[in-house]
């Protein structure tokens, strides 16, 4: 039982590193071309991302499913945990209950979040074109926006820590000084992913993101 616990929880985190960083860092440059390039630049990255060879193939097996599992069973393991405090330094304890409370809010944000924006697209309701009004519609939501800002730092977190750990566990970086290095180094990137993310929110509420979503809601009422 503890062999096969042993290689859950191995496939697991392999499973989590892989897809999570593909969805993060290809959502952060994604739509960090709205903040770059207005409507027009992020319509131009979604056309770009969408049109890569058997991509939708590419997604469902390579991201979806692979976060399907990692977060079920990421679930399970946070229900089973404890938080581990007193066992490690104060530091990492704090680390490892973020990153279950992490996980299980990326978790429930990125199948919303998926199911705002992909998931219409797939039922007909709005075209890849439209996500640019879609997410202004969350934006300029008070409500929306702020569960964004929360689900958005708790996934890049969920990411950045989960990293860490990962090369920990992995073997691939053994000792403290590797370790302390491998921290300041996923700080970074939490701070600048973080960063792409907000900045990229904060366009979406802008007046040319505006005018867009206008004049879908226009056409729509046609």
């Amino acid at each position: 039982m503890k062999g096969n616990s042993y290689y859950s929880r191995k496939l697991h985190s392999l499973l989590g590193v892989i897809p999570l960083s593909l969805f993060i860092l290809s959502h952060a440059l994604t739509n960090f071309s709205a903040a770059e390039g207005g409507p027009q630049g992020f319509k131009d990255a979604v056309a770009f991302i969408n049109g890569l060879p058997i991509v939708s193939v590419l997604e469902l097996v390579g991201i979806f499913l692979p976060l399907l599992f990692h977060g079920v069973y990421g679930l399970y393991l946070a229900y089973q945990s404890n938080n581990n405090l007193g066992q490690f330094s104060y530091g990492r304890n704090w680390a490892f209950t973020l990153q279950r409370v992490s996980g299980v809010i990326t978790f429930i944000f990125v199948f919303w979040h998926v199911y705002q924006t992909r998931f219409q697209v797939f039922v007909g309701n709005i075209s890849h074109d439209d996500l640019g009004s879609t997410m202004n519609e969350i934006a300029t939501n008070p409500f929306f926006f702020a569960l964004y800002v929360i689900g958005v730092v708790a996934a890049v977190f969920h990411f950045a820590n989960g990293m860490w750990a990962f090369l920990v566990s992995w073997g691939i970086t053994v000792g403290p000084r590797a370790q302390r290095i491998s921290s300041y180094v996923w700080m970074v990137v939490f701070v600048i992913v973080t960063g792409l993310f907000m900045a990229s929110l904060i366009s979406f509420r802008g007046d040319e993101f505006q005018e867009a979503s206008a004049a879908l809601e226009l056409i729509r009422g046609v």
